[in-house]
C-alpha cells in the first residue's frame, strides 16, 4: 500500500493507493502540531511509501515522507488517475489558487497561480462568509439562490470587506452581498483560465470545489467546456501523491 499526504494550511488529506485504486483516505483539521496528527493517520496503514504535498509537506518528510512533490504535480497525478479526459485543473486551496494545463498523458503543460494573497482561494471566501454571518457550508448555496447582481471591485481580502461592510450598511440582502464575492473569484479564475488556456473538460480540485456557486459561475461563464467536479475533490492532492508513492 501507498500513502499520500496533503498537508494543507487548512487541513490534512490523506490517501491510500492500492492495485492502481483508491482505497481509503482521510480529512482532518491540521491544528497546531500538524506532524503528529499525520503519525496517527499513517500508523494504520503500514504503508511501502509516502509521499507529501501541499503547504506543509517539507514538514511532513521531515518525520515520515520519502519525498515530497509541488502541488501542482499531485494534483494533475490525482485528476488524471480519475478524470482523465480532464485538460484542465482549477484547484482553489486555503491560500493559493492553481489552474493548470494538462497534456493528453496527464502531464503539466502550463500552469499559473495565484499565491500572492489571499485573494480568490479558499481563506478569502472563509472571511467573507464570516463577514456576512454564514457558514461555509451556507456561503455558496446562498450566493447560488440570488438573482441580483451586485459589484465588488477589489479582490484585496481587506479592501473587498471594507466594501461588503459598505454594502450591508447600504441595507442590501446579503445573499446578493454573497453572490458578489463569489462572481469576484469566478472571474479571476476565468481570467486565470484564459492565460494558461484551456480545453474542453476542466475538473475541479481542493476544498472550494465543494461550493457549488464557485463552480455554477465557472460553469455559465465558460461556453462548450464541461465543467466536473470528481467525488470528494478535497483529497485530489493527496491521491496524486500516493500515486507518486507507487511508481517510487
Amino acid at each position: 500500500m501507498f500513502v499520500g499526504v496533503d498537508l494543507g494550511s487548512r487541513a490534512i488529506k490523506l490517501a491510500a493507493w492500492q492495485g492502481g485504486q483508491l482505497v481509503d483516505f482521510k480529512i482532518k483539521e491540521s491544528g497546531f502540531e500538524p506532524h503528529r496528527l499525520v503519525q496517527e493517520m499513517i500508523q494504520e496503514y503500514e504503508p511501502c511509501s509516502v509521499v507529501a504535498t501541499g503547504y506543509g509537506r517539507h514538514l511532513v518528510k521531515e518525520y515520515f515522507a520519502y519525498e515530497v512533490i509541488t502541488e501542482i504535480k499531485a494534483h494533475s497525478l490525482g485528476v488524471h488517475a480519475l478524470l482523465p479526459e480532464a485538460t484542465t485543473v482549477v484547484d482553489i486551496g486555503g491560500q493559493d489558487s492553481k489552474v493548470i494545463s494538462l497534456g493528453n498523458r496527464g502531464q503539466v503543460v502550463n500552469f499559473q497561480m495565484n499565491d500572492k494573497c489571499a485573494a480568490g482561494t479558499g481563506r478569502f471566501l472563509e472571511i467573507m462568509a464570516t463577514s456576512l454571518a454564514y457558514s461555509l457550508t451556507e456561503f455558496g448555496p446562498a450566493a447560488l439562490a440570488s438573482d441580483r447582481e451586485v459589484q465588488i471591485n477589489s479582490m484585496c481580502t481587506v479592501f473587498a470587506e471594507s466594501e461588503v461592510i459598505s454594502l450591508k450598511n447600504r441595507g442590501i440582502p446579503r445573499q446578493h452581498i454573497a453572490r458578489a464575492v463569489h462572481a469576484s473569484v469566478a472571474d479571476r479564475i476565468l481570467s486565470m483560465l484564459n492565460r494558461v488556456g484551456y480545453g474542453a473538460t476542466i475538473a475541479f480540485s481542493g476544498g472550494v470545489a465543494n461550493n457549488p456557486c464557485i463552480v455554477e459561475m465557472v460553469r455559465r461563464r465558460l461556453d462548450n467546456v464541461h465543467v466536473i467536479v470528481p467525488e470528494n475533490p478535497s483529497i485530489i492532492g493527496a491521491l496524486g501523491a500516493a500515486i507518486e508513492a507507487g511508481r517510487a
